[in-house]
């Protein structure tokens, strides 16, 4: 993986009250890549060049 996709300072604005460990953007950014991908595939499968809601 490359560039982190989510923002550091909203995951802890979101996790109120808890400690988030230094490698938990890495990881949570990876899995969003992953859904980002998927939602690709899913899209080039209904021949659309759109990724939607609907593709998550």
């Amino acid at each position: 993986m490359g560039e982190l996709l989510v923002v550091r300072s909203k995951i802890k604005d979101v996790a109120k009250g808890m400690n988030v460990s230094g490698d938990f953007a890495d990881a949570l950014s990876a899995k969003v890549e992953m859904l980002i991908k998927e939602a690709c595939r899913r899209s080039k499968e209904n021949k659309r060049s759109t990724i939607q809601p609907r593709d998550l």
